[in-house]
């Protein structure tokens, strides 16, 4: 019997399910690969039954892009977190989407570092606490949350984003559909496109899994809006 490594209440393990779930409903099991990550999604690689490898920190989109420009025929995916997209990887990703790579990125926001402590990361909102940001988040010292899908969509590579969370049935129901739309764009070799999930982190939020979900919905959808 298998067990998720995630904390309870993580939207991890959700997505991870939709992810397949999608995999398997379009028929791409034999062609799917995905480029995992360095932080909280590392281990996707014991739950999915698809091709999968992993990347340095930061450098999905990077790998990503080899592999499909080697195996152009493949549904090439990477999964990465927001200090693994938005900070370290910044210019992998940003690149391979004004390239317009014909791959996609799942994008998990959960708005820190979760892995490796709850520190503060690109995504993390102003006045927000975390293990770094003890006082919350101080925009002079800091900077802004980064809203990825606002800046690549001025890219000219970029050929379909959608910002989805995965707090409430609904809001799944959608994040399962923009997969499946995102992994259609690929497959039709429309070029890049990304997924971006708000994805509640109870652990390094400090809040039960039930308000993690209202928080999202209340205040970080406020800043990043679906």
């Amino acid at each position: 019997e298998a067990h998720f490594h995630y904390c309870p209440g993580c939207g991890h393990g959700i997505i991870n399910r939709i992810l397949m779930e999608v995999i398997d409903e379009m028929k791409l099991r034999d062609r799917a690969i995905c480029v995992a990550p360095a932080g909280c999604g590392m281990l996707v690689y014991n739950y999915f039954d698809i091709d999968t490898l992993e990347s340095a920190h930061g450098r999905g989109a990077a790998v990503a892009t080899g592999i499909k420009r080697v195996l152009p025929d493949n549904l090439v995916f990477s999964y990465q977190g927001d200090g693994d997209l938005a900070a370290i990887g910044t210019a992998e990703g940003f690149h391979a989407a004004n390239r317009g790579e014909p791959i996609t990125i799942i994008f998990v926001n959960n708005g820190v570092y979760g892995m490796t402590g709850g520190q503060m990361a690109p995504t993390t909102l102003r006045e927000q606490v975390t293990t770094t940001t003890p006082s919350g988040r101080n925009t002079v010292l800091a900077g802004h949350p980064v809203r990825i899908c606002e800046v690549f969509a001025v890219l000219d590579g970029t050929s379909y984003l959608e910002r989805v969370s995965v707090n409430k049935p609904s809001a799944v129901r959608k994040a399962k559909a923009a997969i499946t739309k995102a992994f259609t764009y690929q497959i039709e070799g429309k070029g890049f496109s990304l997924v971006e999930i708000l994805s509640p982190c109870p652990t390094n939020w400090k809040m039960s899994p039930v308000d993690s979900c209202r928080w999202i919905d209340e205040v970080m959808a406020q800043q990043f809006p679906l």
